[in-house]
């Protein structure tokens, strides 16, 4: 079926819908129908399905649920705020407990299921302005930091559990994320990812951080160099000489 025919002036936006119900998602499809600039160029059942779908399409908005199976909407939208370009969001959710927390994931609405046509065209009237002005969106101030890290594949991703990272390293404009599983790059800043995962994560160098279960001791080499010993990897790493007055105090405490 050929695209419906835009307006004068007007630009096709491409829009991805996250729901785990089907109806839910037919729903919003079926209001979509009415607005021609708007594109549904994929569908998801679950927060990974999701993110995947908006690694592949690089939509102008998404129209996200909150609950859902597996990564939920709420840090879906965490996730989205590091895109390039960042996509709008648009919660759609049954549940009015998450108001906050998804204006602090800087969404552009926060719609109640069933969503009503004059409450999904205020919203898409946000969007536009949002997508039109992209540049002025900020980051997400999220609260609670996200459970996984997303790696840029080739138009797709890998998800990699926060949990399974050993330590994180700069490397030019990416970091390299070491994991028990191997390594992958994602494109975040290593002064972003302490402040989000500091809790987790302390800085041994100006462009490393390590988890805080993986140091198992510190240690100088003959010429003077202070180096980390990790617990699940045979690497040693180079602790910067005012970090190290910092690290032994975390060795302790562990």
């Amino acid at each position: 079926m050929a695209a419906p025919a835009l307006r004068d002036g007007e630009e096709r936006v491409k829009v991805v819908i996250a729901d785990d119900e089907p109806l839910a998602r037919e729903r919003l499809r079926s209001l979509l129908a009415e607005y021609p600039e708007m594109t549904v160029v994929a569908e998801a059942a679950n927060g990974a399905d999701a993110l995947h779908a908006c690694a592949q399409t690089q939509p102008d908005l998404v129209l996200l649920d909150i609950a859902m199976p597996g990564i939920d909407g709420l840090e879906v939208a965490r996730h989205l705020a590091h895109f390039e370009p960042r996509p709008a969001v648009v919660f759609c959710t049954a549940y009015d407990a998450h108001a906050l927390s998804a204006f602090e994931a800087a969404a552009v609405d926060y719609l109640m299921k069933p969503i009503r046509a004059e409450r999904l065209a205020a919203a898409l009237a946000r969007a536009r302005t949002v997508i039109a002005g992209r540049a002025t969106a900020t980051p997400a101030s999220a609260t609670q930091a996200r459970r996984v890290l997303c790696a840029r594949l080739r138009g797709s991703l890998r998800l990699v559990p926060v949990e399974d990272i050993v330590y994180l390293q700069a490397e030019e404009k990416y970091v390299v994320v070491h994991h028990k599983r191997g390594q992958d790059l994602i494109e975040e800043s290593l002064r972003s990812l302490e402040d989000e995962f500091g809790d987790r994560f302390i800085r041994i160098h100006r462009n490393c951080l390590v988890a805080r279960d993986q140091l198992q001791e510190v240690r100088r080499t003959p010429a003077g160099q202070v180096q980390a010993v990790l617990r699940d990897m045979p690497v040693l790493l180079e602790v910067s000489r005012r970090c190290v007055a910092n690290l032994k105090t975390e060795l302790i405490r562990l």
